[in-house]
């Protein structure tokens, strides 16, 4: 015979995993404002997942006119 649902321990795992989620996603979204705060703008230097566009240039990477 199977075992009859735990609706309570079931709901608590969504809820884990849900708030899981949630931590994770703000320490990813800290850690890109990091990479801002360090990027250099006068300089031109900016993190290797290209956050800013040079000067001189639009988001495309293209000379603007």
């Amino acid at each position: 015979m199977a075992f009859k649902p735990n609706y309570r321990h079931e709901r608590s795992e969504r809820a884990r995993s849900k708030a899981a989620k949630a931590q994770q996603k703000l320490k990813d979204r800290e850690e890109k404002a990091a990479l801002r705060k360090t990027a250099d703008p006068e300089d031109g230097t900016v993190p290797e997942d290209g956050a800013m566009p040079e000067d001189g240039e639009n988001d495309e990477g293209t000379p603007e006119d």
